[in-house]
């Protein structure tokens, strides 16, 4: 069992803890997957348990939210492929090989894990999936997958060095390498001068907001200054910037998605434009629901929220932004 690798430290005396923290039960599940997957080809998503059948179904007797059903259990997307659960699972388990605060064992042996997962990064990261959004029409390039196929194996070198595996760290420095030249090269508009969404430079997508959080390409880069300016053209209205703006499975999007707006937060801020971030982040607390809480989605005419309550992603967002523009602590006294 997975789980026998590591060993976690917690915070305080560990005789007075009765339950794990919510980091290392996160880590511990995407391990276990990781090591309990024969292919270790990752699914989109698995239930709470672990279990990889998430059927989806209609309930047809139910009308939904102000009758706008269907009303769905399950999730059709655990049949999609989406590339960049790779990246996401390798630098989620990162944390384990350099936060001192955790007790380990047999780290050669979780690398090992990982490894798997880098080598089918590496062979996918510019083949067709359905995406981030899990768009469920059409399968493209998208470049924000490729970049979190990059991800898996720029973190493995960096795990690699961190365990002196030098040849290890060659092995997957020379692999991240080629890919990020290939997919800057592929994913390039010219004629806009930015990133487009998906091989070939086409359309806009709000995750390429993430590419310097990523450590993908520097904030400051003219590529992504370009990318950010499209992404403000094509995808931002009012206060709010939207996921794409394409039709997909379910008709041209109406509303934003909140998390985009705090990643253009992000952005602002670490493009040195943080009076722009603090302003629309203050927007954004005061459309927190009585209880300080948010939505998945956003009217951006009435402020209304819209889609799945609560959503974790839009609280995630609203957490990493407030840190991004708090004071550091040697600069508050």
């Amino acid at each position: 069992n997975a789980l026998n690798e590591i060993n976690y430290q917690q915070v305080g005396d560990p005789e007075t803890h009765t339950r794990p923290l919510t980091m290392e039960n996160y880590l511990s599940f995407i391990i276990n997957l990781v090591a309990s997957t024969p292919d270790t080809r990752l699914q989109p998503v698995y239930g709470i348990d672990g279990s990889a059948d998430i059927v989806e179904k209609i309930i047809p007797t139910l009308s939904g939210y102000r009758g706008l059903g269907p009303v769905r259990v399950g999730n059709q997307a655990y049949e999609q492929v989406q590339n960049d659960v790779y990246g996401s699972a390798v630098l989620a388990v990162t944390h384990v090989f350099f936060d001192r605060r955790m007790h380990r064992r047999d780290l050669p042996g979780l690398f090992r894990h990982l490894e798997k997962l880098g080598e089918i990064a590496r062979v996918e990261y510019n083949q067709p999936d359905a995406g981030l959004w899990e768009l469920r029409g059409s399968a493209k390039v998208h470049t924000f997958s490729s970049v979190m196929c990059w991800v898996a194996c720029d973190r493995l070198a960096r795990i690699a060095v961190q365990i002196s595996k030098p040849e290890r760290a060659s092995y997957w420095r020379a692999h991240a390498d080629s890919m990020r030249a290939e997919i800057l090269q592929r994913a390039w508009n010219e004629k806009e001068n930015a990133l487009g969404a998906t091989f070939g430079g086409e359309g806009v997508d709000a995750s390429l907001l993430l590419l310097p959080e990523l450590l993908f390409i520097a904030p400051m880069d003219p590529r992504f200054l370009g990318t950010m300016a499209l992404v403000e053209r094509e995808l931002k209205r009012g206060d709010y910037v939207y996921r794409y703006i394409e039709a997909d499975d379910f008709g041209v999007p109406q509303n934003a998605f909140l998390v985009c707006t705090f990643w253009y937060i992000d952005a602002l801020a670490a493009t040195g434009r943080r009076e722009e971030a603090r302003a629309l982040f203050e927007n954004m607390v005061a459309k927190r629901n009585p209880h300080g809480l948010l939505a998945e989605h956003i009217d951006p005419v009435t402020g209304e929220l819209w889609g799945n309550f609560v959503q974790t992603y839009s609280m995630v967002g609203f957490i990493n932004s407030a840190m991004r523009l708090s004071i550091p602590w040697d600069e508050a006294f």
